[in-house]
């Protein structure tokens, strides 16, 4: 019995161990293929944080670990540069949507912005000062998804917003919105999911975002 286990710990050992190396050559292969290295990623929530982290660069902006609503986010991206020379003002109050929270909450003039993933308003804080001073406004990427009370008119105005470099993922195809991307798996949702989970929770190589091909994008392809 003692023998039986021991060959099951392992097998599962060595499972995990050949997984993990699979991991890292795909991350690898794809950090290999970028040729654009300072990219600054707008995202409505973890997606850009998770590509960023995916492909080995430094965070050059200040939406890390976060998530904005999506009509507050379509607010923001219509006068981005002029939103980045407002001050962050942290509220404690209990959200119309969401109740009460056990993190940061604060505005950027009139858009709200849920630092999900911080402990402390200084932690936010501190963040997105130091990483909205690396923003370069000449390779610009914008992210979007159609969570967070994304409708219709969202997706529309998302997509006549000027950027040269934009998308946003749809749990079904939307051909008349240039900008969409259809992930596969949420047809029979409401929204997509969240993207930064494991493609298949049995093989962790892929997450549910790498139906996209960043690099490509990234490089101009």
């Amino acid at each position: 019995m003692e023998r039986f286990i021991d060959a099951v710990l392992h097998w599962i050992t060595d499972r995990n161990f050949r997984l993990n190396v699979k991991r890292k050559m795909y991350l690898c292969c794809l950090r290999k293929r970028l040729k654009n290295h300072d990219m600054t990623i707008i995202s409505s929530n973890c997606i850009g944080g998770g590509v960023y982290n995916d492909l080995g660069l430094e965070f050059r902006s200040p939406f890390i670990n976060l998530f904005i609503k999506a009509s507050d986010y379509i607010c923001l991206l219509n006068d981005l540069r002029g939103y980045m020379n407002e001050d962050l003002r942290f509220v404690k109050e209990v959200d119309p949507i969401y109740g009460n929270v056990d993190y940061p909450t604060a505005y950027l003039k009139d858009v709200k912005i849920y630092f999900m993933h911080y402990s402390t308003e200084t932690e936010a804080r501190e963040s997105w000062e130091r990483r909205k001073k690396r923003i370069n406004w000449g390779n610009i990427y914008v992210l979007f998804t159609d969570r967070s009370g994304c409708t219709k008119d969202d997706l529309v105005a998302f997509d006549r917003l000027p950027y040269e470099n934009k998308v946003v993922f749809t749990h079904v195809p939307y051909p008349e919105i240039k900008s969409a991307y259809y992930i596969k798996g949420y047809e029979n949702e409401s929204k997509v999911g969240i993207l930064s989970e494991w493609q298949n929770p049995k093989r962790p190589i892929k997450r549910v975002y790498n139906q996209f091909d960043f690099v490509g994008w990234f490089n101009g392809g």
